[in-house]
């Protein structure tokens, strides 16, 4: 089963394109686990606050479809470099949508999936 780190400004893409993540990631992976840090979870938490509740995040629903995981270190509480940190050490896949974020994994390599504008998860694979 792929697992998949979940970036916040990712799963509000997910949320805000009205997409079925369930059979978008059966599509692309098959069986799939999100994984969702904690530093994670918090900033999706300030974004869903300061949202209108006709855009509600749906953390209940990623919460649910998600297992919770710990960054490695105590290096940078930056949720950004807590999901690139845990992504070089066990060679993850990220869905995000972040243009620094998806430079970094694509410098190191790694995987990244992103919300296409036809509502779509797509894999950009490294060269």
């Amino acid at each position: 089963m792929q697992q998949i780190l979940i970036d916040a400004c990712g799963w509000v893409a997910i949320i805000d394109s009205g997409m079925n993540i369930d059979s978008e990631l059966s599509r692309v992976y098959g069986p799939a686990q999100m994984l969702l840090l904690d530093s994670v979870r918090d900033e999706l938490e300030r974004l869903n606050q300061q949202r209108p509740r006709s855009k509600n995040l749906l953390l209940s629903l990623l919460e649910q479809k998600s297992q919770p995981v710990q960054a490695l270190s105590l290096g940078s509480d930056h949720p950004d470099d807590q999901i690139f940190e845990l992504a070089v050490e066990h060679s993850l896949p990220v869905l995000t949508v972040d243009v620094e974020l998806k430079r970094r994994f694509y410098e190191q390599g790694l995987p990244i999936l992103e919300v296409s504008k036809n509502q779509r998860l797509e894999l950009v694979e490294p060269l």
